[in-house]
């Protein structure tokens, strides 16, 4: 779940993931919301890690549409011969992406989050 290549095939628009510093990545990304959407540019970081049971990941991205962080902390257990992924956290956007309402970006929120625990299931 660390791996540059795996983290770029699993975020959701991800189109590139490059190593800038330890554990610390430069990536370009696509976003949609609603009717808007674009590109951003920013950095991917893993901080807090705990091998094997836990790791923070850090997005922060940025574009003409607007910015969006997230922080989300995840918690590895073992569980019937594989692992089970817990997480928490918190995403944040602003400029024109937030004039779409909150809802929608709370849904849009859990639908990246979804995709890339999908996503990391099948890489």
């Amino acid at each position: 779940m660390q791996d540059p290549e795996i983290l770029a095939r699993a975020i959701p628009g991800c189109e590139s993931l490059e190593k800038i510093g330890e554990d610390e990545y430069k990536m370009k990304m696509k976003m949609a919301l609603a009717s808007i959407s674009g590109s951003f540019e920013g950095k991917v970081r893993i901080t807090d890690q705990t091998p094997p049971t836990s790791f923070r990941l850090i997005v922060e991205g940025a574009g003409k549409i607007g910015f969006v962080k997230g922080d989300g902390l995840l918690n590895l257990s073992p569980a019937d011969g594989g692992t089970e992924v817990t997480y928490e956290g918190d995403a944040q956007v602003g400029g024109t992406m937030a004039a779409v309402g909150q809802r929608l970006i709370d849904g849009t929120s859990k639908m990246m989050i979804k995709k890339f625990f999908e996503k990391l299931v099948s890489v």
